[in-house]
């Protein structure tokens, strides 16, 4: 595999964010947030996000995470920084992205710095954040 400095990382996509997971994943936790589960609770905040469930922050992780991992292997992530902007909500369908900064040898491993994001069509970058990647031969 031959990656260079500007090379775009293939795309992965949850076509439909899943209320119903989201309550599984709350349970689970035991994370008693109900802005994660109650569509009212979400509702009654000054955000104008309607009646929809805030999904948690490690799930929209995992996607960017599933995008890396789908690229470079199931062991590839080294290190990973991301900062969460926006909410993702329940039914929203969202799409990792990511873009190839710099690549070098370290170590005999051929490594790749990156800028990640998860996006929605409509309200833009809901996370994003900068991993390095060790890529396969």
């Amino acid at each position: 595999m031959k990656w260079s400095e500007g090379d775009s990382i293939p795309e992965w996509v949850m076509p439909e964010v899943s209320a119903e997971r989201m309550r599984t994943m709350a349970a689970l936790l035991r994370d008693p947030n109900p802005l994660h589960w109650d569509r009212e609770a979400v509702a009654a905040l000054p955000m104008n996000l309607g009646h929809r469930t805030i999904n948690q922050g490690p799930l929209g992780l995992s996607y960017m995470v599933n995008m890396l991992q789908a690229w470079a292997g199931p062991a590839c992530i080294r290190r990973l920084v991301t900062r969460f902007p926006q909410v993702v909500l329940d039914g929203e369908c969202v799409v990792a992205r990511g873009k190839v900064t710099r690549v070098s040898v370290e170590n005999g491993e051929h490594i790749a710095d990156c800028d990640i994001w998860l996006e929605h069509a409509e309200r833009g970058v809901l996370l994003e954040g900068e991993a390095r990647v060790a890529l396969p031969d």
